[in-house]
């Protein structure tokens, strides 16, 4: 898919307050998951190759696979599944997806965060089509070891459960490392003086605990909110100041309200239309951009980047005020 021809997709979907959801298995009739099908390339059946990096029983990637001429690392999700960040050195072999032995692994090619992997999965299902307020908020739901792993939940056309899968705290769980070079960028911010709030709504509580961080470096009240809706239950609320509201920070893709919501409904309204609006987002390549363009946002930060938080803060509140 090109650039361009995804940029309208998303745009379009967006402004319907619709997603797709790629429905996928874990295990031979199991439970049904979910990812949203703009992080996922392509899903591949894979007999190539594949190179060890570890032979660690803990490990979460499975090695090094290349397709077409791309070399990327691998994970299996069932086993990431039931990774205990309390106990990183248990022995996850046992969970591994368990194909018969003339079987091709099934392997959905992701972007997102400026990150290409390739994760394992048993098998790919149909792309799911739903309104935003058709999805929930997942509270601890899914089967053992699953807890914290999913995001929201909706149903298949069936009636059948389907969870969505927090895929940016995968990638968390599985490079360490990502959280370590976040740390290091936060040495580098400044902290500023204002006496307004921004707002902060995302879905995955792992990104809502980084983004708490980053704030309170820099030095800003924050209010913080698991879906677009109460965020903007809150704001419109009697007992709000809006004029305290310096700045509202969203994800794009949440449950009962996307970030498009949020974004419309602020910048509809006569109360809350100078509020600056910055889109939070894990969408990769250079579409950043004209994607904050098209939905008409102030701003458009790679996922919690330290140092384009700071950037947006000053260019957009500090400088203004």
């Amino acid at each position: 898919m090109s650039n361009l021809s995804q940029i309208d997709q998303v745009t379009s979907l967006h402004k319907n307050n619709e997603l797709q959801l790629l429905c996928f298995r874990l295990q031979k009739d199991k439970d049904l998951y979910a990812v949203n099908v703009f992080k996922i390339r392509e899903v591949v059946k894979y007999d190539g190759t594949l190179t060890i990096v570890s032979h660690e029983k803990s490990s979460l990637i499975e090695g090094l696979i290349t397709i077409r001429e791309l070399t990327i690392p691998l994970i299996d999700m069932k086993k990431w599944f039931y990774y205990d960040d309390k106990n990183k050195n248990k022995d996850l072999t046992p969970y591994k997806i368990q194909r018969e032995e003339n079987e091709h692994d099934i392997i959905m090619i992701c972007e997102f965060s400026q990150w290409t992997i390739g994760v394992r999965i048993y098998e790919a299902d149909r792309i799911l089509n739903k309104k935003w307020t058709e999805m929930e908020q997942s509270a601890g739901i899914g089967g053992t070891g699953s807890n914290n792993k999913l995001v929201s939940r909706t149903r298949y056309f069936d009636g059948r459960l389907v969870q969505v899968v927090d895929i940016e705290k995968m990638l968390v769980d599985v490079f360490p490392w990502i959280e370590e070079e976040k740390q290091e960028e936060l040495k580098k911010v400044s902290q500023v003086k204002t006496n307004k709030v921004i707002l902060l709504a995302d879905d995955s509580p792992s990104v809502l605990k980084t983004m708490q961080i980053i704030l309170n470096r820099i030095g800003v009240a924050h209010n913080d909110f698991i879906n677009g809706q109460k965020l903007l239950d809150y704001l419109f609320a009697p007992t709000t100041e809006i004029e305290n509201i310096g700045m509202i920070i969203t994800d794009l893709e949440m449950p009962e309200a996307s970030g498009f919501e949020v974004i419309k409904q602020v910048k509809n309204n006569p109360l809350s239309a100078h509020i600056p609006v910055v889109v939070n987002s894990s969408m990769s390549g250079s579409s950043n951009e004209e994607m904050a363009k098209s939905l008409n946002a102030d701003d458009f930060v790679s996922k919690s980047n330290p140092i384009d938080i700071e950037r947006s803060i000053n260019q957009l509140l500090i400088h203004k005020q």
